[in-house]
């Protein structure tokens, strides 16, 4: 429990720090594509090799369904009630104007945030192999998913104040799926596979479109080294 809270906490902190890379200009923020493209790689590995298999242990039958579930409930938020919505820093102002579809984006990533912690303590509820693995993957895509809530905030007119307490909120969201596994470990059948739904979700509908955007073939090569980052980490530690 300490040690899945404690990297639901550094997890958490990721968020903050891509909110502080968007209002503090003077940061560099190139870099983030790495992460997009690096995390987008090693989330798809950890979901279908990890995951999955894992829920299907539990129930054959229902776990599919709860995978399901997890990626038909982020994308109604996302292009439901959270419409216009993508990884990445907002250039867009015209679409964020109102402050009601800024907070309806904040709580889509929320939304996210808070499976990320499920994820991450229904990891640790069932093994430090498979808890340190998640860990990883949800750590790599933080900081673009802070530094994306801060942006749309900004673009809809919110102050930097407003953005970066809205990278907490998500930080906070974290945290609290985490304690919601450890504090009821039963529920570990149920957000393990919603949690493998949401992050094919995540990798493959959020992260990987902005890969795709970029020229050339460094992004793409990037994702393959996060498929073989996992594959390399179960290979040379499969303990952990």
């Amino acid at each position: 429990m300490l040690l899945s809270l404690t990297l639901g906490f550094i997890a958490a902190i990721a968020d903050i720090v891509g909110g502080l890379v968007l209002v503090r200009r003077n940061w560099e923020k190139r870099y983030l594509r790495y992460f997009v493209a690096l995390g987008a790689g090693f989330m798809l590995a950890v979901a279908f090799l990890e995951m999955i298999p894992e829920s299907l242990r539990f129930s054959p039958s229902w776990s599919p369904v709860l995978v399901l579930a997890g990626y038909c409930v982020i994308h109604l938020l996302e292009h439901t009630i959270t419409p216009h919505f993508h990884f990445g820093e907002e250039t867009h102002h015209h679409e964020f104007v109102s402050s009601r579809t800024s907070y309806s984006v904040l709580t889509g990533l929320a939304a996210h945030s808070l499976f990320d912690g499920v994820a991450i303590g229904s990891g640790f509820a069932l093994s430090n192999s498979l808890g340190w693995l998640i860990f990883f993957a949800i750590f790599l895509h933080k900081v673009p998913e802070g530094f994306t809530v801060a942006s749309v905030m900004l673009a809809s007119g919110r102050s930097r104040r407003v953005a970066l307490i809205s990278a907490t909120v998500l930080a906070g969201a974290t945290v609290v799926g985490v304690l919601v596994i450890n504090l009821l470990p039963g529920w570990v059948r149920v957000g393990l596979p919603l949690s493998a739904g949401v992050a094919i979700y995540v990798a493959a509908t959020d992260l990987v479109p902005e890969v795709n955007r970029e020229p050339g073939i460094r992004m793409a090569l990037v994702f393959f080294a996060g498929v073989l980052m996992f594959l390399l980490l179960r290979l040379l530690a499969p303990g952990l």
